[in-house]
């Protein structure tokens, strides 16, 4: 059930519309959770600017889209699994590695089984890793400070996830191949 409407430029309160116009002009659409977000500007406005943050960080693109394609797993969401399942693929990630991260498995790339892990281990323990955990991450070529990061990039994801899951945010037709739930990683 889709709590809260799908706020457009023109609908939005207006104290979104300038984060709205210009997260719609950088996709070149507006998703889904952009247009739920927007209800709130605090919410939309906050994420909008950690979204910037992160994706100005060191991670390269395939790297961003195993960490939020394992933290949209971790927390079950479809909305988020389905977008970055997507661009994990459009962003040259393997398919086979798609599919492992969908399951709840690592990916077979030792530097993103090692992400993966890291991210999926923050999420599962609130952020309490072991030192083995973040051990395996700085051994696959990881810096330490990297990890905080990690936690960027999980606290975004977090946000997206979050607010899909509660507002029952549909997924846009241009994520539909991509559509996943809960239930059949589990059945796989």
């Amino acid at each position: 059930m889709q709590r809260f409407p799908l706020q457009t430029t023109e609908s939005a309160p207006e104290k979104s519309k300038p984060t709205l116009k210009a997260l719609e002009e950088k996709f070149g659409f507006l998703p889904n959770v952009m247009a739920t977000m927007a209800n709130n500007p605090v919410l939309l406005n906050g994420f909008a600017a950690s979204f910037g943050s992160f994706h100005g960080g060191s991670l390269d693109e395939i790297e961003k889209q195993v960490l939020l394609l394992t933290n949209a797993v971790t927390i079950k969401c479809p909305w988020t699994v389905a977008a970055h399942s997507t661009f994990a693929l459009e962003d040259g990630i393997a398919g086979s590695e798609v599919k492992a991260i969908r399951e709840g498995k690592l990916p077979k790339h030792p530097k993103y089984a090692a992400l993966s892990a890291l991210t999926k281990a923050l999420i599962e323990n609130k952020g309490n890793v072991t030192d083995a955990d973040i051990d395996r991450f700085t051994s696959a070529g990881y810096s330490k400070a990297q990890i905080l990061e990690v936690v960027t990039g999980v606290g975004i994801s977090t946000m997206a996830a979050t607010t899909t899951n509660m507002a029952g945010t549909p997924v846009e037709e241009r994520f539909q191949a991509q559509a996943w739930s809960a239930a059949t990683a589990i059945a796989a």
